[in-house]
């Protein structure tokens, strides 16, 4: 949830969705789906931890992660 309102303040125009599969047990992980279809993993807790805090990452590395992303897109382009 945390995460998700971060990504919503600094990205107002993008869609952010949540557990559109069952989420793997004990884990976060965040995935960036670019316009083409392509997908970038942004975090995974899977072999993180313990303890069990490091599987979830802070919201504002993930949105840096994010900006860093979008920025390579958009340079590529």
């Amino acid at each position: 949830e945390a995460i998700s309102q971060e990504l919503c303040l600094a990205f107002p125009d993008i869609r952010v969705e949540v557990n559109l599969e069952k989420p793997r047990r004990n884990s976060f992980e965040v995935v960036l789906l670019k316009k083409d279809g392509t997908k970038i993993e942004l975090w995974s807790g899977l072999k993180k931890g313990p303890p069990r805090k490091l599987k979830f990452p802070e919201p504002s590395n993930i949105v840096e992660m994010v900006k860093l992303n979008l920025l390579k897109s958009t340079v590529m382009e």
